[in-house]
């Protein structure tokens, strides 16, 4: 194939840039299609995914899991190419899938680089061209197609695949250049926030830094203009920073973007998830009856079996109530105000840890200008968007490598279908 001249030009090797490479020579053996990457080893982004064990999907797969666009979008895109083909596809490549914590698959062999080399290795198979080390500079229409403006000399490609990732990560790629491009082409984009990202609390409270390393089942609620809009439930991990782990990192996105539309904002976390106050309360008081004679401690540490600790500890020298005072004698103002610290306690957050940190980026290209049916623009024809460039992020858990699948796998169909020349 000359590399000058293309059917499919697809800019970015990450995860949905090669599998619609693959999906597409696999839909069509007479489409020439090349895979354009700024990097000289693409897939920086797949090898430290998952703790560098490259977390592929979900057991369970729905448009809740995810955030930004229209859910019903989200949906028709999922079902297109779901989880069970999405295991499939991997087991054809030679990496079988198992399951972990939370519904996580991950490879059997727990190296995201064997996931990297199987798509690599496929992309080459099915006939694709990676051309390593060729940044995209720019992507215009041009006569029958689009012009795209290499570092290493230009292609014309009579349809372009935008699956550069979004802005998290930016040392893999990910520097938001496709937002530029997709901008220029027509495409409006919607504001983007780091997502998936550490929560960055106040450093003059040392409470945090303190407990650096403690990890806890939390309730997390996210106050926005005065009133609770976000509950998420999960393990939360305390740093010298702040706070991160599962549930810090799906709160981030909201935070940040509720800040970002210059909304009131605050968090809180209960250590005692999936319990009211009331219901403390009461296992507190039936504590206490039944066993009078024990201390504060005891008795907190009897209703609250899963903190830390030393969380409880920091808890009680916050609010400076004495952990070997008799339960019998603990006064009610000073149940209620521990009770309340349990349920309820403030997070500080005064931002995330950014771009350099985030896992997924909230924003980009606006959902309702795709056809959820090709993943070809409304706007643009002849260009398809793939992956986190679009405005969908998903919790931790597989979720966005699962939304880069299936974008994927309907765009290939799509260029298929709506080419009846290629």
């Amino acid at each position: 194939m000359d590399p000058e001249i293309a059917d499919v030009a697809v800019v970015g090797a990450g995860a949905a840039g090669l599998a619609t490479a693959i999906f597409a020579r696999r839909a069509s053996r007479s489409l020439s299609v090349v895979v354009l990457d700024g990097a000289k080893k693409p897939g920086a982004k797949i090898l430290v995914s998952g703790g560098s064990r490259c977390n592929v999907t979900n057991t369970v797969v729905t448009e809740r899991d995810f955030w930004g666009g229209r859910s019903t979008i989200v949906r028709r895109v999922l079902r297109a190419f779901p989880v069970d083909e999405t295991i499939a596809f991997f087991r054809e490549l030679g990496v079988s899938l198992h399951e972990e914590a939370d519904g996580k698959l991950f490879p059997d062999t727990n190296r995201a680089r064997d996931v990297l080399d199987a798509l690599l290795t496929e992309t080459a198979t099915c006939g694709a061209t990676l051309m390593a080390d060729t940044r995209v500079l720019d992507v215009a229409r041009d006569d029958g197609g689009f012009h795209v403006i290499c570092s290493h000399g230009d292609i014309h490609a009579r349809a372009v695949v935008l699956a550069t990732g979004g802005q998290s990560l930016p040392k893999s790629g990910s520097d938001g250049a496709g937002y530029r491009i997709a901008e220029r082409l027509g495409h409006t984009i919607v504001r983007t926030t780091p997502a998936l990202a550490p929560l960055v609390l106040d450093a003059a409270d040392r409470f945090h830094h303190d407990l650096s390393g403690a990890s806890q089942d939390v309730e997390i609620a996210l106050w926005i203009d005065g009133s609770i809009a976000v509950r998420i439930t999960g393990s939360m991990l305390w740093t010298h920073f702040g706070v991160s782990g599962p549930a810090a990192l799906n709160a981030s996105r909201h935070w940040a973007r509720a800040r970002t539309e210059g909304r009131d904002v605050r968090v809180s976390v209960s250590f005692c998830p999936g319990r009211s106050f009331a219901d403390v309360e009461g296992d507190w008081q039936r504590q206490s009856k039944e066993h009078p004679k024990a201390t504060v401690g005891a008795t907190l540490a009897s209703v609250t079996p899963g903190v830390p600790a030393s969380v409880t500890a920091a808890i009680l020298a916050r609010l400076q109530i004495d952990g070997v005072t008799a339960a019998a004698q603990f006064t009610r103002d000073d149940r209620r105000r521990l009770i309340h610290a349990l349920t309820a306690w403030p997070l500080g957050v005064v931002d995330t840890r950014g771009y350099n940190y985030a896992e997924a980026t909230a924003g980009g290209v606006a959902l309702d200008e795709i056809d959820p049916s090709t993943m070809e623009s409304r706007v643009c024809p002849g260009l398809y968007l793939v992956g986190e460039i679009l405005d969908v992020d998903g919790r931790i858990g597989g979720f966005n490598f699962q939304w880069a699948w299936s974008t994927a796998f309907v765009a290939a169909r799509g260029i298929r279908s709506t080419n009846s020349e290629f």
